[in-house]
């Protein structure tokens, strides 16, 4: 009786492992159709185990690795493919963007050679961001949709074009993008971030939601929802979001970094420092994960070890205002309380300081014996300063809807507004984007004047004259003068390109 049982458990188990590498490849090919990137790499594993040599399987498999990021992989599937007898125009390009991903932007660009396919223009834009020539890679992006582009470069575009601020741009993409495949991931994804930039939430949340619904076993929906669920003060909503991401991709580091952004906002510094700890040599200072880091160390007692990091966080990013209160914050527990104050006095004298500004520099001023600390804890006390701050909100509520006069009236309610930089600096901007380009020029000037080294008055200056679509010799000499300042700042590179270009 025993033999008789085992033997049709034995034949089950052999009908198990009988698929075919066909039926395997079949899989991966729907999946990767769906977008489901993981299962088909799943599949194309089992498949390429029982035939390692067949080209079209490897061709797949590489592919696949491409589009999660895995360079190494894509290197050793493409030379495998190779050796398969694979050849051609497109295996260069794979060979690019593998090479891209591992770091190697120079060695993709070689790759590419004078290769003018609309995906050879996508990878080489982006080997030419990599290497920090934006404007090549605008250039790049524009060739490639001359061409006749395609999915990916139109959205690598249009993102360009949103981080540059270029919401009406990054909409004129998405247009093309919705002709070519209106349900794609990436066309709604794209939707939703746009609208997320432009305050648009219902808009924003549509689309992610429609994406989640589409592409149950990606991320990213997930991960954006709970992102404008945090942005909207929706913190339990954002952490249950993140939960099911984590469940879809446990893997992923995009939900690693959303994840320690919800521990931090909740306090929970030890499960920050955790998770950040293994990857502390390699962390960018500057990076919300550097950032989030140094502020673990600073709630749990290693006020030295936080200031390092927000000190090379500042020279990395001198205009960065959360930096230098962190520094200042950090330099203070340290006992350094002259050089606390000193660090946090250009937050403190704007007139659109808060609270928390405020009350650092008065708490570092007393420590360190400076008459100013009685000024500081009179402007805490006043009238004025709530009178403000309802402003300043005001102001930002109307910039965040896009009504931009409104913002402009709130702004220019601010008492002393004339001899305020950072205030001068946003009525350039809303006046800008009124199309009031004299006042957007005439506040700039004005802002520049006040804080001449400021990166960020040299930048607005020749934003607004770029915009106006005047005197534009003078307003590449001041991005350019704005970058050489701060040579990290993203926005800064985006818009000097844009001014090159124009040209």
């Amino acid at each position: 009786m025993r033999n008789t049982l085992i033997l049709p458990a034995l034949l089950v188990l052999a009908a198990c492992g009988s698929e075919t590498p066909e039926q395997h490849f079949d899989r991966a090919q729907a999946a990767f159709k769906a977008e489901d990137y993981r299962t088909a790499r799943k599949e194309l594993g089992e498949a390429v185990s029982a035939a390692p040599d067949d080209a079209r399987i490897l061709d797949l498999l590489a592919r696949v690795q491409l589009r999660l990021g895995d360079g190494e992989g894509a290197q050793a599937t493409l030379a495998r493919l190779e050796a398969a007898g694979g050849k051609g125009a497109e295996i260069a390009r794979m060979k690019a963007d593998a090479a891209l991903l591992r770091g190697q932007a120079s060695e993709a660009l070689s790759l590419l050679g004078n290769d003018s396919h609309p995906d050879a223009w996508r990878i080489r834009a982006a080997a030419l961001l990599a290497n920090k020539d934006e404007t090549g890679a605008l250039e790049a992006y524009r060739k490639g949709l001359a061409a006749g582009g395609d999915a990916r470069l139109v959205r690598d575009y249009a993102r360009f074009l949103l981080d540059s601020q270029d919401i009406a741009g990054a909409e004129a993409q998405l247009a093309d993008l919705r002709r070519r495949s209106p349900d794609a991931l990436d066309t709604l994804m794209l939707a939703g971030d746009i609208d997320a930039q432009a305050n648009r939430w219902d808009g924003a949340l549509a689309a992610y939601k429609r994406a989640q619904s589409l592409y149950p076993t990606r991320p990213e929906p997930l991960l954006a929802q709970a992102d404008a669920a945090d942005q909207q003060g929706k913190l339990d909503e954002a952490e249950a979001l993140v939960a099911r991401a984590t469940d879809v991709a446990p893997d992923s580091g995009d939900v690693l970094r959303m994840r320690i952004q919800i521990a931090a906002e909740r306090g929970d510094w030890e499960r920050v420092r955790s998770m950040l700890a293994p990857r502390e040599s390699s962390l960018e200072a500057r990076s919300p994960e550097g950032l989030a880091y140094a502020e673990a160390l600073l709630r749990l007692g290693r006020a030295e070890q936080a200031r390092a990091i927000y000190a090379k966080a500042l020279l990395l990013s001198p205009q960065n205002p959360f930096a230098r209160l962190m520094l200042a914050e950090a330099q203070l527990a340290t006992g350094d309380a002259a050089t606390a104050y000193a660090t946090v006095k250009p937050l403190a004298d704007s007139a659109m300081a808060g609270p928390r500004e405020l009350e650092l520099a008065e708490k570092a001023a007393r420590a360190a014996g400076d008459p100013a600390a009685d000024t500081l804890k009179a402007r805490l006390q006043s009238g004025d300063l709530r009178r403000t701050q309802q402003l300043a909100a005001s102001g930002q509520a109307a910039m965040a809807r896009g009504d931009w006069n409104a913002a402009i009236m709130a702004y220019q309610q601010v008492s002393g507004y004339q001899a305020d930089a950072d205030v001068l600096k946003r009525l350039a901007f809303a006046a800008s984007q009124a199309g009031r380009n004299a006042e957007a020029i005439g506040f700039a000037d004005k802002a520049l004047a006040l804080q001449p080294s400021n990166a960020d008055m040299i930048h607005m200056a020749g934003l607004a004259r770029l915009r106006a679509g005047t005197d534009r010799e003078k307003a590449v000499a001041y991005l350019e003068q704005a970058l050489r300042a701060d040579p990290a700042n993203r926005l800064f590179r985006n818009d000097l390109a844009r001014a090159q270009v124009a040209g």
